[in-house]
């Protein structure tokens, strides 16, 4: 207890003194799971609106895989990304392996499923009957996508905040991708597990500190954004 204790203190000291490697590893893993999360939404946001739309030979297969996607061990991902990312990989050429390029596809990689399976289930619980009456309205395709999609924005928000939660709180990836190199690639995360193991616990309590109130502070904006627009 006594260790818990001391070591929280001086994780407020390193906090509120502005240690410079404590928030410089913050600024990366902000910037890194930031960009996955927009890329997730990229790429998320159509894939779950088209399953959730259309109707077409194997969707039931494409939905299922979304779902087991969604519980994709970071691991697992970090595995393959690896492996397409090495040297003698199909994408070798780029030679962004340990570098934060590569943990943003990762990341983007955990977090696209999550997006997908949100926005699905979000699009889905828009009732058939208002689709078809924007359709017998004379609304194109188009536009009944762009409205259905606006009447299911406040359950999508969930898919931001579970997308960005699940990736800026992952290590198996970002170790595996990103070599958690000090300066280039370390992040709140992998940073924390160093720490750990080296026994310098302040640190490693700092940096969850900063992790929680992170993760605390984007929910709380985008929990209130969603409230506020859902009265």
């Amino acid at each position: 207890m006594d260790l818990l204790v001391a070591g929280v203190r001086q994780a407020l000291t390193l906090l509120v003194t502005g240690d410079r490697e404590v928030f410089a590893i913050l600024w990366l893993s902000l910037q890194v799971s930031g960009l996955a999360t927009l890329i997730s939404l990229a790429l998320g946001v159509p894939v779950g609106a088209a399953l959730a739309l259309l109707r077409f030979p194997g969707r039931t297969v494409a939905v299922a895989a979304v779902n087991a996607g969604m519980g994709l061990p970071p691991v697992v991902v970090g595995l393959f990304v690896t492996l397409l990312l090495w040297r003698s990989g199909p994408l070798g050429g780029w030679e962004i392996l340990y570098t934060p390029a590569a943990i943003i596809l990762a990341q983007a990689v955990i977090a696209a499923p999550i997006v997908m399976g949100i926005t699905l289930a979000a699009v889905q619980n828009v009732p058939e009957k208002f689709r078809l009456q924007l359709l017998g309205l004379g609304a194109s395709r188009l536009q009944m996508v762009r409205v259905v999609l606006r009447e299911a924005r406040l359950p999508m928000l969930a898919a931001v905040m579970a997308g960005f939660g699940g990736i800026i709180s992952e290590i198996g990836a970002s170790m595996m991708v990103g070599g958690n190199i000090k300066g280039q690639t370390r992040t709140l995360t992998t940073a924390m597990v160093l720490e750990t193991s080296k026994g310098n616990f302040e640190i490693a309590i700092a940096l969850s500190l900063l992790l929680l109130v992170v993760v605390f502070a984007v929910n709380w904006a985008l929990t209130t954004i969603q409230q506020r627009r859902a009265w």
